[in-house]
């Protein structure tokens, strides 16, 4: 899966590159994010749910910032784990441009792999639901760089995540329970998730 997009953000470059550099305001930007923790330089660990088509499912990954030239451009390296889900790894490279004095072209470039069940789903619903993600990112990541504080739509909308969230928790367990795997693997948690990173 190739996806390439830009959007153009109404702040400064360099404020831009801050915020694209505060957990906090990825945290709030990022539909289904549940958790950004540092893990080492420049890399950090993250859970989110997300539904891609009928398979919906939490995910523990790893990103790394990678070919940083603040405040122009870095490469993002990720891989994350859904379980029952399944898999999906890969990178992209992101570009900002001063576009006037106060404004900001931000250009990405990303490739994925997915494995499992959701590559079993076809590559037309996951590019729809990565163009879907990415869309509501840059919405909310707009909004936080804007200033917009109409934020109770926003927070309605990560209340109604959160919920959302624990069901697909609840229906990731479920999945897993039901193709065997045992409890000792759900509970083996960050480290087991450590563990699978060093592995691939």
């Amino acid at each position: 899966m190739e996806l390439t997009e830009t959007h153009t953000l109404p702040v400064a470059q360099q404020q831009t590159w801050d915020a694209l550099n505060d957990t906090a305001v990825l945290r709030a930007c990022i539909p289904g994010c549940e958790s950004i923790d540092p893990d080492g330089e420049n890399a950090y660990l993250v859970a989110l749910s997300a539904a891609v088509g009928p398979v919906k499912a939490r995910f523990k990954g790893r990103m790394q910032l990678t070919d940083i030239d603040a405040p122009n451009t870095y490469t993002i390296v990720f891989e994350g784990q859904g379980g029952a889900a399944g898999f999906a790894k890969g990178n992209a490279q992101v570009t900002l441009e001063a576009d006037g004095d106060a404004a900001t072209k931000l250009s990405y470039t990303a490739n994925a792999q997915v494995g499992g069940k959701l590559a079993q789903i076809g590559s037309r619903l996951v590019d729809g639901a990565a163009r879907k993600i990415a869309g509501e990112f840059f919405r909310r990541f707009s909004a936080q760089l804007s200033g917009d504080n109409s934020g109770e739509a926003i927070d309605g909308g990560a209340a109604a995540e959160q919920s959302d969230a624990a069901a697909a928790a609840a229906q990731t367990e479920s999945n897993e329970a039901a193709d065997g795997e045992s409890d000792g693997d759900a509970k083996k948690g960050k480290k087991s998730w450590t563990a699978w990173i060093s592995r691939s």
